[in-house]
């Protein structure tokens, strides 16, 4: 079993990411379940802009992406919250995840993301967890991923200026135990669908 884990924070490494380091919690229980995992930072890489998993530019890296993420039973997005929103970051991803849409596996009629799950780590300093969480499973569940209950954690300092690190809270506690609950959740599903897979749509 493998798992990837898209980071959509705003930052270049090296510096530090909330994200990544809150989806560490949940990578970390599904490591101690004997899933191999690999984490991209996409503010590393340049992602054009598009609907395709083609190459737009030459200099566009979403195609060697795109492989990493298929190689995965286990996709999990880690969001910054901005302005109550998941960061644009996420949204190019998603976009370019658009074209699963029409996609097929190996067998020509199963579509590329049916038997894979989905998680989503958020982080942010106000209120809009929830909102991020919900966009983020609803755009993938339209792209094929299976969304499992409580396939999520995360961290909100609330409104107003203050630390921004979810690891200096007294917070924190709840992010850790929500985000083991996440690792157990997907890994059961994804056990699941490797054991009953989703069949082609009717008619494909």
């Amino acid at each position: 079993m493998r798992a990837t884990c898209l980071v959509c924070t705003l930052k270049r490494s090296p510096e530090e990411s909330n994200s990544e380091s809150l989806a560490q919690v949940v990578l970390g229980a599904l490591r101690d379940e004997g899933v191999r995992t690999d984490v991209i930072r996409l503010a590393d890489h340049q992602i054009d802009f598009g609907v395709v998993s083609e190459a737009i530019s030459d200099g566009d890296e979403w195609p060697a992406i795109r492989e990493r993420i298929l190689a995965s039973e286990i996709l999990l997005m880690a969001i910054p919250t901005w302005l109550g929103q998941p960061s644009s970051v996420s949204k190019v991803a998603l976009e370019r995840m658009d074209a699963f849409l029409s996609e097929t596996g190996e067998d020509g009629t199963t579509p590329i993301a049916y038997n894979r799950v989905a998680g989503v780590v958020v982080v942010g300093n106000e209120d809009g967890a929830h909102h991020v969480i919900g966009e983020t499973n609803g755009a993938l569940n339209d792209i094929g991923y299976s969304v499992p209950g409580q396939n999520w954690t995360y961290w909100n300092k609330g409104p107003g200026p203050g630390s921004e690190e979810w690891l200096s809270t007294d917070e924190r506690d709840w992010s850790i135990s929500t985000g083991k609950a996440c690792a157990s959740n997907l890994l059961a599903m994804a056990r699941a669908l490797q054991a009953s897979p989703i069949p082609p749509p009717p008619g494909s």
